[in-house]
């Protein structure tokens, strides 16, 4: 069993993609056309936004938008460790300093009392990651204090599209929001693609600007640190496609992930708790202290798993010694635990079964 079928969503969405493909294909235009100033603006609708900027990837997203709130050499910006590199690439990308906050055990996720030792480090910006399609529990508590000690916040929410909070979505309690539309995301394309989306007009600009050589206008380049991160009309047409989709797509995958964690019953394995409109299970991911055995009778019986992610960004080889200081307990434990088990909209009940019995057949 695969871990994410995307063949299953192609094949589902078949329709809608082909004939997105087919009026981009028609039009001529296929870079920063009407394609993607329309997902644009009705990405930026659906979050309860003013502002969202296409970009080629998240990773893109991430950096663009930390150069269009000031970031550069010498600043420190706040970020988790365990959450693939991901930002951490975009910090080094900028010319900043990582600065690495510890988790919470349960949401796996920032918090208060973390960005507040962030702030008082004297960091530029505070990113915080919604990891595994669960909004963080503490975003509004984070956002409120930001804001008051004028710390800009910028929401990672490459992993949480359509999740929301006091019917507030993900990625609209901070000053900026960063979304990827790698294939396997809730809301995914068919490649590559990102967005930054914003209440702020000014940062909006600016990210525009930077995505493009930093062109105030064609061939001439006013903005430092620009690159060029384009979202491609073909990828914005499908994804305009699919965006209608994305609600029922996120109430099959809880579905989903509630038939596991309500199936699961072994001693050894921790699941996380059923959700509502704050988690659209992007991973399902468990813990156990003994992953690897896990992984092995997981394999044996035809169900792949992952590991979402074996290697804190403070203990990356690329880094030697550089962190060694940094003591991260609560990150550095749950890195030697998490699995990540099949879990997506066109999964069958038969095969979330499959995957409970399985688990609960492993021998202690």
């Amino acid at each position: 069993m695969l871990l994410n079928d995307l063949t299953a969503k192609a094949n589902k969405y078949q329709s809608l993609i082909s004939a997105a493909m087919q009026r981009v294909l028609a039009s001529g235009w296929f870079v920063l056309g009407p394609e993607v100033a329309r997902f644009e603006q009705d990405f930026a609708a659906y979050l309860g936004l003013d502002h969202c900027a296409g970009l080629a990837n998240g990773t893109d997203a991430i950096e663009l938008a930390l150069k269009a709130m000031g970031v550069g050499p010498g600043d420190a910006v706040a970020t988790v460790a365990n959450a693939g590199m991901y930002t951490t690439t975009a910090v080094l990308a900028s010319g900043a300093e990582p600065y690495f906050m510890d988790v919470d055990q349960k949401s796996m996720a920032a918090t208060l009392e973390q960005v507040r030792l962030a702030v008082e480090h004297g960091v530029k910006v505070v990113v915080v990651t919604h990891l595994y399609g669960l909004i963080i529990p503490q975003i509004a508590s984070i956002a409120d204090f930001c804001a008051q000690h004028g710390v800009p916040l910028l929401e990672d929410c490459a992993q949480i599209h359509g999740a929301r909070l006091d019917g507030k979505a993900a990625g609209s309690f901070g000053d900026a929001a960063c979304f990827s539309f790698y294939p396997t995301k809730n809301l995914g394309a068919l490649g590559d693609g990102g967005v930054v989306a914003t209440n702020n007009a000014d940062l909006a600009a600016r990210v525009k600007l930077l995505r493009q050589y930093g062109w105030t206008s064609k061939y001439r380049a006013e903005v430092p640190g620009a690159r060029n991160s384009r979202l491609d009309e073909l990828q914005a047409a499908i994804l305009s496609a699919l965006l209608p989709e994305l609600d029922a797509a996120n109430a099959r995958r809880r579905e989903v992930a509630a038939r596991l964690s309500r199936g699961i019953a072994h001693p050894e394995v921790v699941t996380p708790p059923e959700g509502g409109p704050e988690y659209v299970a992007h991973l399902y991911v468990v813990r156990c202290p003994r992953r690897e055995a896990l992984r092995q009778h997981l394999r044996a019986n035809g169900i792949a798993s992952e590991v979402h992610y074996p290697i804190a960004d403070h203990r990356q080889p690329l880094f030697g010694e550089r962190f060694a200081h940094v003591r991260l307990a609560t990150t550095e434990r749950l890195v030697d635990e998490i699995l990540t088990l099949p879990c997506y909209p066109e999964m069958s009940d038969a095969q979330a079964d499959q995957v409970i019995a399985v688990v609960n057949n492993w021998s202690i």
